[in-house]
C-alpha cells in the first residue's frame, strides 16, 4: 500500500507539471498527462513498471472511465440534440464506415508488402487481419475528447455534435469487433456463429448496457434528488455509478455504454437535477490525471518499431476515414458549416475502448495468430493518436470559435500593465476649496508621464481630506538609474500641476537626490511634516523590488502611505471596499474618507467570512460594519455586504468588474511573517484587472484599536 501512494503522488506531482509545461506551448493538458506516462513508465524511466500498471493500479482506470462515460451522457440531452438528432446520427455511421473500410481495405493491401515476417499467411489471414483492425479504428477515445472540451470550456454547434458523434463511435465499434470476430472465426473454420447471429449478439450486449445504465441512471436520480449536501450527492451516486460498472464488468457488458446510458437518463429527466454532475466536476480532476498518465505508461515506444510502417498506415488511414466519412455525411445531411470543416479532426483521439477490444482479442485462443501483431500494430496507433489527437481536437475548436477561455495570464489579471491602456477619467465634479493654513503635504513620486496625472490626483484629494497641500518629489539616483532630461522632467511636473489645478488646487514640486528612493521618500516625508505619501506602482521592473520599496517606506514613513495600482481607466465612483477583519476599516480610514468626501461616490463594503460562519455571526458582522459606517459619517451612498466564501481572492476579483476602484488594508506582517501568511492584497492586486489602493497605515495599532461600536 505504501508503494501503490508513492505510485499515485509521482503519477499525479509528473502530470501536472508536465501539463503546466505543455501548456505554455499551448498544448492540451491531457498531451502532457501522456507524455509524463511515458516519461515514467517503461518507454523512459521505468518508475512504474507493467506490474503496477495492470494490477496496482488498474482500479483508477476503471473508475475513470466511468467517470467519463458518465460526463458524456451528460452532453446527451435530447431537447438540445432533437434538432440535429438526423445529422449526428448521418455522420457517426458514415465516419464510422468509412474508418472501418479504409483501414480494413488500406491494410489488406498493404500488409503483405510491409510485413516480413507473414510467409505462411494465405489471403484470408491478411483479410482477418484487415477487418479486426477496421473495427477496432472505429472507436475514438471519448476520455481525450471530452477532457479538451472541457478543458477549453467548449460549446457551439461543433461541441454539440462532437460528443454524441463519440457515443456512436463507441456502440459501433462494438458491433463491428463482434461481427468480424464472427467472420474471422468462420473464415478460420472454427465453428464460429453466421454474421447474423454475431450481429445479434453484438446487439444484446449493446441493448443490456444501455439498459444496465438506464436503471442506474433511474436509482441514481431517485436518490439524490431528495439530498441537500453535495458531499452526500456524491458520496452515493460515486457508489452506484461504481456498482454499475462492476455490474457491467462482471456481465460481459460495456460498462462504456453503461455510464454513457446513466448520464443520458438522468439529464433528461423531466425536472432535470444536475447536482451529480457538479459534484463529481470538483472530484474528477485528480483522478483523470491518474488516468491519463497512466494510459500514457501503458504505450511502449519500441510498439512503433515492432509495427513498423504498418502502424503508421493504420493510424493514417483511420485519420483519413473519420475526416472524409464526417465532412461527407455533414456536407449531405445540411450540417453547420463549422461541423462540416471541423468535426473530423476532432476524433482522431483513440485509446481506452480500442485497448480494451485488443485484449479481449487476445483472450481469444483461435485468433492468437493474429493478435499479438494486432496488439502491436493498435498500439502504435494509439500512440500516435493520444500525442497528436487532443492537439487536433484543440485546434478544430479554436478554429470554429468556440472556446471560451482566456489565457491565465488575462484571467488572473497577471499581463503586463501597458503604458497606453492607462487613462484617468477627467476631473468633472465641483473645484476643491483648499485650506487657507495648510498643514504639511500629501507627497507623491513623479517618475512617468502615464502614472504622474493619476497620483496627483490621488494626493490631491488626500490632501484636501488632511488640511495639507500636494507635493511632487522627483528622485534622483547616483547611479543605476537614467536622469530624465531637463525637459522630460518639466513635462512631467507639468502634466501633473494641470491635474492638481483642475481639482482647485496648487502643486508643488521637489527634485531630491538620495541613494535609495525610500530613502530620499521618507527623507522628504520627515521634513515636510507630510500627512500621506502616494506611491505609484511603477511600469518596470519586478514586482519584489517595489514591494521591498513599500516595505521601507511604510515602516519608517511617520504618516499613512497608499499605494496606487494601475490598471485601465482609474475612475473613483464606485468604490469596492473588502475587509476580511473590521479592523481593517480603521487602517483605510484615511483614504475612504479621502474619496467620499468629494464628489458622488458609491461606496460598496464585502466584509468576507468563512463558508462555516454562522448566521448570528454574519448578522452581527453586517450590523458592525453599519455602525462603523454611521460612526465615520460617509454621506455617499453606502452598501453593507457580508458573504462566505472558500476563496477570498476570486470572490474579491469577481465582485471587482462591478467597480471602478479597490480599497484595501496592508497586511500589518512583513518579512518572513509575510512570506508564511501571506498578503490578500498583493494577491488581489496581481489577479485584478481594476485599479487599487493598498493603505498602509501606521497611526493604527490593533492592539490599541477601537472597536466599530465604540468609535
Amino acid at each position: 500500500m505504501q508503494e501503490v501512494t508513492l505510485f499515485v503522488a509521482i503519477l499525479l506531482g509528473v502530470g501536472f507539471l508536465l501539463a503546466k509545461l505543455g501548456q505554455l506551448v499551448r498544448l492540451p493538458s491531457v498531451t502532457g498527462y501522456i507524455l509524463a506516462g511515458l516519461l515514467l513508465g517503461p518507454s523512459g524511466l521505468h518508475l512504474i513498471t507493467v506490474e503496477e500498471i495492470g494490477t496496482r493500479l488498474s482500479h483508477f482506470t476503471q473508475i475513470a472511465l466511468m467517470l467519463i462515460a458518465f460526463g458524456i451522457g451528460e452532453h446527451l440531452e435530447i431537447r438540445k440534440l432533437r434538432h440535429q438528432a438526423r445529422s449526428v446520427g448521418w455522420i457517426g455511421i458514415s465516419e464510422s464506415l468509412a474508418a472501418f473500410l479504409l483501414v480494413a481495405g488500406g491494410l489488406y493491401f498493404l500488409t503483405p508488402f510491409l510485413l516480413a515476417n507473414t510467409g505462411t499467411w494465405q489471403w484470408q489471414d491478411f483479410f482477418v487481419f484487415a477487418i479486426l483492425l477496421g473495427a477496432i479504428a472505429v472507436e475514438t477515445a471519448a476520455a481525450s475528447t471530452l477532457h479538451v472540451t472541457r478543458e477549453l470550456k467548449a460549446s457551439g454547434p461543433l461541441t454539440a455534435a462532437l460528443l454524441p458523434v463519440v457515443a456512436v463511435d463507441n456502440g459501433l465499434a462494438i458491433m463491428l469487433f463482434g461481427i468480424t470476430s464472427s467472420v474471422a472465426h468462420n473464415l478460420m473454420g472454427v465453428g464460429g456463429s453466421m454474421p447474423l447471429v454475431a450481429l445479434m449478439a453484438s446487439m444484446t450486449e449493446i441493448v443490456l448496457s444501455l439498459l444496465l445504465g438506464v436503471v442506474t441512471g433511474l436509482t441514481i436520480d431517485a436518490v439524490v434528488r431528495r439530498l441537500k449536501h453535495r458531499g452526500e450527492m456524491l458520496t452515493i451516486g460515486l457508489a452506484l455509478l461504481l456498482l454499475c460498472g462492476e455490474v457491467a464488468r462482471l456481465l460481459g457488458f460495456s460498462s462504456l455504454l453503461a455510464g454513457m446510458a446513466a448520464g443520458f437518463t438522468i439529464v433528461n429527466r423531466d425536472y432535470r437535477d444536475v447536482r451529480l454532475f457538479r459534484a463529481l466536476n470538483a472530484f474528477e480532476t485528480p483522478v483523470y490525471v491518474l488516468f491519463f498518465t497512466l494510459a500514457g505508461a501503458h504505450l511502449d515506444l519500441s510498439m512503433l518499431q515492432v509495427a513498423g510502417w504498418v502502424g503508421f498506415f493504420y493510424f493514417c488511414l483511420r485519420v483519413a476515414g473519420k475526416v472524409s466519412g464526417a465532412m461527407w455525411a455533414a456536407r449531405r445531411s445540411s450540417a453547420q458549416p463549422m461541423v462540416r470543416r471541423y468535426l473530423g479532426f476532432t476524433l482522431v483521439p483513440q485509446a481506452g475502448l480500442a485497448i480494451g477490444l485488443i485484449l479481449l482479442l487476445g483472450g481469444d485462443p483461435s485468433l492468437s495468430r493474429y493478435s499479438s501483431l494486432i496488439t502491436q500494430v493498435v498500439l502504435a496507433g494509439v500512440i500516435l493518436a493520444e500525442l497528436l489527437g487532443p492537439i487536433c481536437t484543440k485546434m478544430a475548436l479554436e478554429r470554429a470559435g468556440e472556446t471560451h477561455v482566456v489565457e491565465e495570464a488575462e484571467a488572473n489579471g497577471k499581463q503586463l500593465v501597458d503604458a497606453d491602456s492607462i487613462g484617468l477619467v477627467p476631473w468633472h465634479w465641483a473645484r476643491l476649496k483648499p485650506p487657507a493654513e495648510p498643514k504639511g503635504v500629501v507627497l507623491f513620486g513623479a517618475s512617468h508621464h502615464a502614472t504622474i496625472g493619476s497620483l496627483a490626483r490621488m494626493a490631491t484629494l488626500f490632501a484636501h481630506h488632511y488640511g495639507s497641500r500636494p507635493l511632487a518629489v522627483r528622485i534622483v539616483l547616483p547611479e543605476g538609474e537614467r536622469a530624465v532630461a531637463a525637459g522630460e522632467e518639466r513635462q512631467l511636473f507639468a502634466n501633473a500641476t494641470a491635474e492638481a489645478g483642475s481639482l482647485g488646487y496648487e502643486l508643488a514640486t521637489s527634485v531630491v537626490r538620495a541613494e535609495t528612493v525610500a530613502e530620499g521618500i521618507v527623507d522628504v516625508a520627515r521634513q515636510s511634516e507630510a500627512t500621506a505619501i502616494v506611491l505609484g506602482h511603477p511600469l518596470k521592473g519586478t514586482a519584489q523590488d517595489f514591494q521591498r520599496v513599500v516595505d521601507a517606506v511604510a515602516a519608517q514613513a511617520p504618516c499613512p502611505v497608499v499605494v496606487v495600482r494601475f490598471a485601465g481607466v482609474l475612475h473613483t465612483e464606485r468604490i469596492l471596499v473588502p475587509l476580511v477583519n473590521l479592523e481593517d476599516l480603521e487602517v483605510m480610514r484615511p483614504a475612504i474618507l479621502a474619496l467620499a468626501q468629494v464628489g458622488e461616490h458609491r461606496l460598496t463594503f464585502l466584509h468576507l467570512l468563512s463558508p462555516e460562519s454562522a448566521a448570528a455571526e454574519r448578522t452581527e458582522a453586517r450590523q458592525r460594519l453599519v455602525d462603523w459606517v454611521a460612526a465615520a459619517g460617509l454621506g455617499c451612498m453606502v452598501q453593507c455586504q457580508v458573504v462566505t466564501t472558500e476563496a477570498r481572492v476570486l470572490a474579491i476579483v469577481k465582485m471587482s468588474s462591478h467597480h471602478d476602484l479597490l480599497v484595501m488594508a496592508a497586511p500589518q506582517a512583513i518579512g518572513l511573517p509575510r512570506l508564511f501568511l501571506g498578503s490578500l492584497a498583493e494577491d488581489v492586486a496581481l489577479r485584478c484587472a481594476t485599479p487599487l489602493l493598498i493603505v498602509h497605515n501606521p497611526d493604527y495599532s490593533p492592539a490599541g484599536a477601537e472597536s466599530p461600536q465604540d468609535s
